[in-house]
C-alpha cells in the first residue's frame, strides 16, 4: 500500500469539515481544535485563535483519555477533536489515528491551515509561538 491509497482510507473513515464549519463548531464549543503545525509553520504562518497546539508526534499520548501524558480536555472519547495541519493531508492521518484509538468523533479540517487562511478566517500573529501542551498542562500552560 502506497501513502495515496493509506490517505484515500484514512479520509473514508472520516467526516472532514470545510474550515467555516470546524471554525463554527470550536466557536459553538461543540468540539476542540488542535493545530498539529511546527513551530517554524506556525511562526511563519500565524496561529489559529482558541486552538490547542500539539505538535504531531505526541498527539496520541496527549488526547488518548487513557493516557498518563493526556491533557485535561482529553476526558473521555465523546471529545470531538478536529485536527489542523499545514494542507490537510498530515491532518487526516493523525484523526484517523485518533479514531483507531476510539475516539470516534475525531476529524481534521480540508485543506489545513492553508484552506483556512484562504477561507478569511481569524489567524493571530502573537509575538512567539506558543508553546505545545504537555501531560497534564492547563489552557494557560501553553500561551
Amino acid at each position: 500500500m502506497g501513502i495515496d491509497e493509506m490517505l484515500a482510507e484514512a479520509r473514508a473513515r472520516l467526516v472532514r469539515l470545510e474550515p467555516a464549519a470546524a471554525w463554527i463548531a470550536a466557536q459553538k464549543r461543540d468540539a476542540v481544535l488542535v493545530d498539529t503545525r511546527p513551530e517554524f509553520q506556525r511562526r511563519a504562518g500565524g496561529e489559529l485563535p482558541d486552538a490547542i497546539v500539539i505538535e504531531r508526534n505526541h498527539l496520541e499520548w496527549r488526547l488518548d483519555p487513557a493516557s498518563p501524558g493526556r491533557i485535561p480536555e482529553a476526558v473521555d472519547t465523546s471529545v470531538r477533536w478536529i485536527i489542523v495541519c499545514d494542507a490537510g493531508y498530515a491532518s487526516s492521518l493523525a484523526a484517523d489515528s485518533l479514531r483507531r484509538l476510539g475516539l470516534s468523533r475525531s476529524t481534521d479540517v480540508i485543506g489545513g491551515f492553508q484552506a483556512w487562511v484562504a477561507a478569511g478566517l481569524p489567524v493571530l500573529t502573537p509575538a512567539g509561538p506558543r508553546m505545545p501542551r504537555g501531560p497534564g498542562q492547563d489552557a494557560e500552560a501553553g500561551r
